[in-house]
C-alpha cells in the first residue's frame, strides 16, 4: 500500500508515469526502505494506465459491494430499536455522571 500511495504522490506532484526512482525517493524521504521487487511489480501494474481511470473502477468495484448493517435493523423492525434508545441513553448518562467523578482526582490529588 505504501508503493502504491507514494506512486500517487508522485502523480500529484506533477509525474505523469512515476519511476520506482521517484517512489524510492519519496518512500525515502519519510524513512521507508522501498523493496526493489515490490516497487517493481507496482510500477509494471500501473505503466501505461491512467490514475484517474483506475480510481474510477476502483469506485465502481466498492459501489457495488453491500456494506450491511441496516439490513439487520430492517429485519428486526425500528420499532424495538426506538424504544430501547431512551433507556440506553439514561444508563450511558448515569456511567458518564459516575466516571467523570471517578477521574477528577484518581483517589489522591496532583499537589497533595
Amino acid at each position: 500500500m505504501r508503493y502504491v500511495a507514494a506512486y500517487l504522490l508522485a502523480v500529484l506532484g506533477g509525474k505523469a508515469a512515476p519511476a520506482a526512482s521517484d517512489v524510492e525517493k519519496i518512500l525515502s524521504s519519510v524513512g521507508i526502505e522501498a523493496d526493489a521487487e515490490k516497487l517493481k511489480k507496482v510500477i509494471s501494474e500501473l505503466s501505461g494506465k491512467s490514475v484517474e481511470e483506475l480510481i474510477e473502477q476502483g469506485r465502481e468495484k466498492l459501489s457495488s459491494m453491500p456494506v450491511g448493517g441496516a439490513a439487520p435493523l430492517a429485519a428486526v423492525g425500528a420499532a424495538p430499536a426506538a424504544a430501547a434508545a431512551p433507556e440506553a441513553k439514561k444508563e450511558e448518562e448515569a456511567k458518564k455522571e459516575e466516571s467523570e467523578s471517578d477521574d477528577e482526582d484518581m483517589g489522591f490529588g496532583l499537589f497533595d
